[in-house]
């Protein structure tokens, strides 16, 4: 008998005993196919000059309700979806006080950030704000609108699926994740067998396991920092991300795996482009997690927790009327829907504010701290944040980027001022006004820490 099977026949002889109190905990889970019913325009990738003309998998979003001994509850939403806008996610916090009674606090929408998926009126609007004609742009409209109601209806069935829940953590490892700004595409398999990759990474993989009374894996979450970017054609589907759900779901039938994104804004699937890898890197995620749900995982107890708060995040000088208007003339295919976005945003004041109000999440578990970061955050948030005084790693704070609002890249200090694509050079696509200060950083590492250690 293997090692591995031994530990696993061990840990289920330990939950199966009489030893083992009751679940404490009440969990339900619920899913809703969000492939959109007509080909649309798709989000991702500036380059693309026709909406979608196929299928590959279908895309998904699901929720789970958890609530703890004392009743308090929080519900996570996660999205095969490229990102969420602030204005979906506020039409999304209306509905779920109303039918709920939820504070902003208590529910978060992760993304897995997928390329292949449909574009939304909220989110990357400079990509398809002049290439898709009027009735492609009213079937964004309309699917945006679509898939707010959807994500509201789905934490409804989750509500109806309440049951005692064991719920247990660990981390895995995959190294699936290359980091894109010190590596080049072409470079990778020969410095992979080299063993010369360099650049931060973050190569955990979190996993959370609700299991029934009974002991059946009922839901499993977990998150993994790297860019869903593998596959770049015109047919739906969930990259690499969704394969790993695919695959976790026929291991454990009737279960439902719900992934999110971590800080990986500037992590590539390296090589890429092609279904095989998408489907081998989906897997290869799935293995880890896995590994960890036929481990000795450690039970989650204690109370539930829950901060949120919108900072007045620091930027440099908004871009002006005049450079706006000149890009406007003189711009490239890029720059031009950019400035027609912006002046709309303008409109008749004189200048844009240097802040914006960036969302900042954090769930208690226990021992664990689950942080929800807005937009798209290199790696560096996730090694700072799980870094202890002691220099060594703390695998109980789990960091997922791409959260309740996806507004622009994130970089740290040291990544603005480098400079290039997640320094800035992005904003053009996001219809983001300014470059971050170079004080965001601190602000975002400081409010972040402080709803760690709050109670």
């Amino acid at each position: 008998m293997s090692y591995r099977r031994l530990v696993f026949l061990l840990c289920m002889f330990l939950m199966t005993s009489p030893l083992v109190a009751a679940p404490t905990w009440q969990a339900g889970s619920a899913r809703i196919k969000l492939t959109p019913e007509q080909f649309m325009w798709m989000s991702g990738y500036g380059g693309r000059t026709v909406p979608a003309d196929g299928k590959l998998t279908d895309i998904w979003a699901k929720a789970l309700v958890l609530k703890d001994a004392r009743g308090k509850e929080v519900v996570l939403i996660t999205a095969d979806l490229i990102g969420i806008g602030a204005e979906s996610t506020k039409w999304i916090a209306q509905q779920l006080k109303k039918n709920h009674g939820l504070e902003r606090k208590q529910f978060a929408i992760a993304t897995s950030h997928t390329h292949t998926g449909p574009a939304l009126s909220d989110n990357l609007v400079p990509l398809h704000y002049l290439r898709a004609d009027e009735a492609q742009q009213n079937r964004i409209v309309q699917y945006t609108l679509k898939m707010r109601q959807m994500l509201v209806d789905i934490v409804g069935q989750a509500y109806k699926d309440l049951e005692p829940v064991y719920l247990t953590s660990g981390n895995g490892l995959c190294t699936v994740a290359v980091n894109r700004r010190t590596n080049s595409e072409r470079e990778v398999p020969q410095k992979r067998l080299a063993g010369q990759l360099n650049g931060p990474y973050d190569h955990d993989v979190p996993v959370l396991a609700l299991r029934t009374a009974d002991y059946k894996l009922k839901t499993v979450v977990f998150g993994y920092a790297c860019h869903s970017t593998v596959l770049s054609f015109t047919q739906w589907s969930g990259d690499y991300p969704g394969f790993a759900q695919i695959e976790l779901e026929a291991m454990y039938p009737g279960a439902t795996a719900m992934f999110w994104a971590g800080c990986g804004a500037d992590q590539n699937p390296l090589p890429r482009r092609t279904v095989e890898l998408a489907k081998h890197y989906g897997q290869r995620v799935a293995q880890s997690v896995d590994s960890v749900l036929r481990g000795i995982m450690t039970p989650v107890d204690g109370e539930l927790v829950a901060h949120y708060k919108e900072i007045e995040a620091k930027t440099q000088e908004p871009i002006g009327r005049e450079q706006l208007n000149d890009l406007l003339e003189n711009g490239n295919q890029y720059e031009k829907p950019y400035a027609q976005y912006v002046l709309k945003l303008l409109g008749d004041k004189d200048s844009l504010p240097a802040t914006y109000p960036y969302p900042i999440q954090t769930w208690h578990l226990g021992e664990l701290r689950m942080v929800f970061l807005g937009g798209e955050v290199v790696v560096d948030y996730a090694v700072k944040l799980k870094q202890l005084e002691t220099g060594a790693k703390n695998t109980n704070v789990w960091v997922a980027g791409y959260a309740n609002d996806v507004m622009a890249y994130i970089p740290s200090t040291r990544v603005l001022l480098e400079g290039g694509y997640e320094g800035g050079g992005s904003n053009t696509y996001y219809g983001f006004p300014a470059l971050w200060s170079e004080k965001f950083e601190g602000q975002i590492l400081q409010e972040t820490r402080r709803q760690m250690n709050s109670e």
